[in-house]
């Protein structure tokens, strides 16, 4: 009798589908919210690319610039970021001047929440045309995963944009 009761209860498909249930929905659970915040991830990449392009496009508008509108330019580009959080985000703003022996040389430069580009010299050096000048716009921002977090932390993403004066061959500060 007790035989017979286990063999029913083994060929029983009453409770398979509940099990099955049970296995795949927590799969399906950390796929779907690992695919919410790769997509965030994505976002908040191009949201940085577009940072650096728009603070490069407002200063490179003008042939002399003051502060308060490299101060407009830095606050458009955070603005860029939105609606993500943006007190990881710097930004790195240097005019470079080349001399007449295309050697780049800093004429000002304004940084906020960052370190410095410590190599900004050897970024431009393909760009160098004696007597010109480029604006180089390096903006960094982590990016931390919702949901992943215990995983994986910050993401640092750091776009770099160049750009030269529409104006004039160098963008300079009054």
């Amino acid at each position: 009798m007790i035989v017979k009761l286990f063999k029913d209860w083994f060929k029983s498909e009453d409770g398979v589908a509940a099990v099955e249930a049970a296995l795949v929905f927590p799969i399906m659970l950390v796929l779907l919210l690992g695919m919410f915040d790769l997509g965030n991830g994505i976002l908040a990449n191009q949201k940085t690319i577009r940072a650096s392009q728009v603070a490069a496009d407002l200063i490179a508008r003008s042939s002399v610039v003051d502060m308060e509108m490299i101060y407009d330019a830095i606050d458009a580009s955070e603005l860029a970021l939105d609606p993500f959080d943006t007190t990881s985000y710097g930004i790195d703003v240097v005019s470079l001047r080349f001399d007449d022996d295309a050697n780049p040389v800093i004429e000002w430069r304004e940084t906020r929440n960052m370190t410095p580009l410590a190599d900004v010299e050897t970024r431009v050096a393909d760009l160098a045309q004696a007597g010109e000048g480029v604006l180089v716009v390096a903006v960094n921002y982590d990016f931390e995963p919702l949901f992943g977090g215990f995983v994986i932390h910050d993401i640092a993403m750091q776009e770099i944009a160049f750009a030269r004066g529409r104006q004039g061959a160098v963008i300079e500060r009054e």
